[in-house]
């Protein structure tokens, strides 16, 4: 009996220390997730999402040449949850996820936010913060408002699976196109005067497209032109596939010719490419429906609730509210609920919609070298994002914020340091609690970039 409690006392001894801290530091590296998805970016070309996962030594990961990168995930959304590196852990040891961690010492979450999102999991963060890396098409998509999450989640919690909202802001990395929004109902009439397969697809006779042509000049707000909107992405979305196939065929076959009277080349080759992903699906005709934006790097866009969108390429940095709620209705093999997205819709149209343009930080002051701090603040509370840009040997002094941030380092090599210190490099993750004021040090050889998700309600 004496033997069996050395030995187990011997093996608890041995066992990997859990990685709870008892005075927690407000400072400590995370190791984030990825996510593979048919639309992402293969190992072989280098990725952000295979490139950041790698530089996380705790995360053993290593790219397959053949296997497509989607996402790399920070936060303590529960169906990839963050994990913490604490100071005191070896490499070998169990890394406690991030929400528990959280839950444990809720102080490190603030007392405004975790008053404002109290119908939130214990140490749940309200926002999901990702990198991006978008090979072929996203599915022609939209995020429902609180209600709507909520309904959907009740009827369908097998598709649905929270009952959140899901606002985001999308931040180029390198040059990136998506759609966002209807395009102003004027082009739409063009395209649908002057292109037959789409014009046979939204079924408006001679006398629809006179009557909807007269409205291009109305105020995009009117309700007979977000009615006349709502009728057109209708038809086109619920034409039956015997209708839609064929004409998605004609339409690719003789897009991919060469140019097109009175069709732009973006649009044109954007046809092409779509179809060569999805061919002869239904969301290839969204081309002239909804706007195409291009962002190059440092541009954002916001994507409000029930706004139409599809991300076509490009790596991108990604902040939303901690939902993975989506309704599908093209490009996708995805289930389609085509129904709910044509319901949701709000059918706001205009060029350049969802544009965010960043202002400076103000809680950053440069204390040596030169630096430059950006915040991207949708008028959302769950989320902002401010990306620093320091120049070699820069230091930052960031005010405190009253919630929690993640840390991504884009570029180079920094130095986190406020009642905790890590040292991060390009691809690595960090997080700072809330009300904690931080020094950022560029340690590296060259120019070193951060970006910073933080709630602050």
């Amino acid at each position: 009996m004496v033997r069996d409690r050395i030995e187990a006392l011997s093996h608890h001894l041995s066992s990997p220390t859990p990685t709870k801290m008892s005075t927690p530091t407000r400072v400590f590296q995370l190791i984030p997730g990825v996510q593979s998805y048919d639309w992402g970016i293969p190992g072989s070309k280098a990725p952000r999402v295979a490139q950041f996962a790698a530089a996380t030594k705790q995360l053993n990961f290593t790219a397959d040449d053949d296997k497509p990168y989607a996402e790399l995930w920070m936060g303590t959304h529960p169906s990839m949850p963050s994990r913490i590196i604490p100071t005191e852990s070896s490499a070998t040891g169990e890394f406690t996820p991030l929400a528990e961690h959280l839950a444990q010492h809720p102080e490190l979450i603030g007392e405004r936010v975790r008053a404002k999102f109290s119908d939130g999991e214990p140490g749940a963060l309200p926002f999901l913060f990702k990198v991006l890396s978008v090979g072929k098409a996203l599915s022609i998509q939209a995020h429902p408002d609180k209600a709507l999450g909520k309904k959907l989640h009740a009827q369908r919690p097998d598709v649905y699976k929270d009952p959140n909202h899901k606002p985001e802001m999308a931040i180029a990395l390198t040059p990136f196109r998506g759609f966002c929004g209807f395009r102003p109902l004027a082009e739409i009439v063009a395209y649908i005067k002057n292109i037959p397969e789409l014009a046979e697809l939204v079924q408006l006779s001679d006398d629809d497209v006179a009557r909807v042509a007269s409205l291009a000049s109305s105020p995009p707000e009117s309700d007979e032109v977000k009615q006349t909107l709502k009728t057109i992405f209708g038809n086109l979305m619920n034409a039956p596939k015997s209708t839609y196939e064929p004409l998605a065929q004609s339409l690719s076959e003789r897009f991919a010719s060469g140019r097109v009277d009175s069709v732009g080349e973006t649009e044109r080759k954007l046809v092409v490419k779509l179809a060569d992903e999805f061919p002869r699906d239904v969301g290839i005709f969204c081309t002239f429906l909804l706007n195409i934006s291009t962002l190059q790097p440092g541009e954002a866009l916001f994507l409000q609730a029930n706004e139409p969108h599809a991300y076509l390429e490009g790596e991108i940095l990604e902040c939303m509210a901690a939902s993975d709620n989506v309704v599908r209705a093209g490009l996708t093999p995805k289930l389609r609920d085509t129904d709910t997205l044509i319901s949701m819709c709000t059918y706001q149209s205009g060029s350049n919609r969802g544009r965010l343009e960043p202002t400076h930080w103000a809680k950053s002051t440069t204390v040596k070298g030169t630096a430059q701090a950006l915040l991207y603040d949708p008028p959302i509370a769950e989320f902002s994002v401010v990306t620093t840009t320091l120049a070699k040997d820069a230091v930052v002094q960031e005010a405190q914020v009253d919630g929690p941030s993640i840390v991504l380092v884009l570029e180079g090599e920094v130095e986190i340091e406020g009642d905790g210190k890590v040292s991060v490099a390009k691809g690595q993750v960090a997080f700072v609690a809330a009300e904690t004021r931080v020094s950022v040090q560029n340690v590296g050889d060259a120019e070193a970039k951060v970006a910073r998700a933080f709630v602050e309600p």
